[in-house]
């Protein structure tokens, strides 16, 4: 007798219903602490930070060496800059010396990517994604139980702020989540959160054709949003041309830059408070907008950020910054300490006018080469991003615009033909009918002279 095989999204929904009881609980406390003073603020990071110190020392090697003389009992924001800086390449090729726990290595991560038929948990409740995330080095990472709480506090507590301060909290609402839609993105389990007992979800995949996605959010009638920037930036667009009828009362933006234009275009649709978020898979969500004032405001109960010159020294906050590092306070089981995201910020005088006390960002700048202009067509990133940076047998990847398409650059072992088709249909749904797409495998990819950074897209000049 054959016994029927279990429904891996039926499984996995089991756990995470509890999972997101957990996050339900917990926005109670972190909704509260968008009210504290600035010195509550920063003795809660600096215990944080010294209970995040003293575990890595302890259990992974890999930071235990970078410490040095560090005493984790007594360490503060300041002695970060004693750590060398940790970069994306380090958190691929040291993986199994910066873990912290047993129950899973490098090997072992790769095997649940490869091997679940849906999101899922490990046996001890530790969630594996991977991501090409914005440097072209293909990442895998792992959120253990209490981290994704956090995370997803960190991503819905304003929203959920804002909605009690209005007195709409109670009321029946639907949110259409507008991600990857799919493994192995963490954005899918991230957004795709009710915060409250009266609310809906349903998950709408933003790489579909756009027609497709136009269809399925005017099916979903949605009060509230929350998806890629560009995608929802273009449904907005559709809304202005008489295309998409629908109001939603709320609109959460992330993964990319939320654009002038597009903030533009979401205003004049619906006239909805904007929520933008600045995330990472590494480190989970560093800021996020209030719907209320300029800005994004640093999680600076759980992120620490440094904005660093081109040789890794502080800036002055009104001075400009080469690139930001990020320390996830929340991440124990792998954690990212002083970790480069290469990003761009600024930071924002003075005190918002929401009245919280946690400093802002503006909206940050990242790096410019990440979409290509056909005339009047517009590719994003995304549309290769989520083919070359998911795929297990690439390593690092560059995409070079060409006229018609693109030549992309691949280390690894890929199925060459396979990816290329993949591309192809990717960047189609942005207008292209035939478009050219060439991938070569190489060795290495060419660095930056002086930087040795990676430029992982490459937009043609003039």
């Amino acid at each position: 007798m054959r016994v029927p095989r279990a429904d891996p999204k039926a499984a996995y929904e089991q756990l995470r219903a509890a999972h997101l009881n957990a996050v339900r609980a917990s926005l109670e406390d972190h909704v509260t602490r968008l009210e504290w003073p600035r010195q509550r603020i920063e003795r809660y990071r600096t215990e944080r930070l010294r209970s995040l110190l003293a575990f890595a020392r302890e259990r992974s090697p890999f930071h235990a060496a970078r410490m040095g003389d560090i005493d984790p009992a007594t360490a503060t924001v300041n002695d970060l800059a004693r750590l060398p800086v940790m970069v994306k390449r380090e958190a691929r090729d040291e993986w199994d010396r910066i873990v912290t726990t047993p129950d899973i290595d490098g090997a072992g991560a790769e095997r649940v990517l490869a091997q679940q038929g849906w999101f899922s948990y490990t046996s001890t409740r530790l969630q594996v994604f991977s991501s090409g995330g914005s440097s072209g080095v293909r990442g895998v990472y792992v959120w253990d139980w209490a981290q994704f709480v956090t995370l997803a506090c960190l991503a819905w507590r304003w929203q959920t702020r804002a909605e009690r301060v209005s007195g709409s909290d109670g009321r029946p609402a639907r949110l259409a989540v507008l991600e990857a839609g799919e493994p192995p993105h963490a954005s899918t389990p991230l957004f795709d959160i009710a915060t409250g007992p009266s609310m809906q979800t349903v998950v709408i995949p933003a790489a579909a054709p756009f027609d497709q996605v136009l269809r399925a959010v005017a099916d979903a009638r949605p009060t509230h949003l929350v998806g890629y920037a560009s995608v929802i930036g273009r449904l907005a667009r559709a809304a202005i041309a008489g295309e998409l009828a629908i109001r939603p009362v709320r609109v959460s933006t992330n993964s990319e830059p939320l654009s002038e234009e597009d903030r533009d275009a979401i205003n004049t649709a619906w006239g909805a408070p904007v929520h933008n978020l600045w995330g990472s898979t590494e480190i989970g969500v560093q800021a996020v907008g209030c719907g209320h004032g300029d800005g994004l405001h640093i999680c600076e109960d759980e992120v620490i950020l440094e904005r660093v010159d081109a040789a890794g020294r502080a800036v002055a906050p009104d001075e400009p910054a080469a690139r930001t590092l990020a320390t996830g306070l929340s991440g124990l089981t792998f954690p990212f300490i002083r970790y480069d995201l290469g990003d761009e910020v600024t930071l924002l005088p003075g005190r918002c006018a929401c009245g919280s006390s946690m400093q802002r960002v503006a909206g940050v700048v990242g790096r410019h080469d990440d979409d290509f202009r056909y005339g009047d067509r517009m590719v994003p990133a995304s549309a290769f991003r989520h083919v070359l940076g998911t795929d297990p047998l690439i390593s690092e990847y560059q995409v070079r615009q060409t006229e018609g398409g693109a030549d992309v650059l691949v280390v690894g072992s890929p199925d060459v033909p396979a990816v290329a088709s993949a591309l192809a249909s990717s960047v189609r749904q942005y207008g292209f009918v035939n478009p050219d797409i060439s991938v070569s495998v190489v060795e290495q990819i060419p660095r930056h002279a002086s930087t040795g950074k990676l430029m992982r897209f490459i937009a043609l000049s003039g």
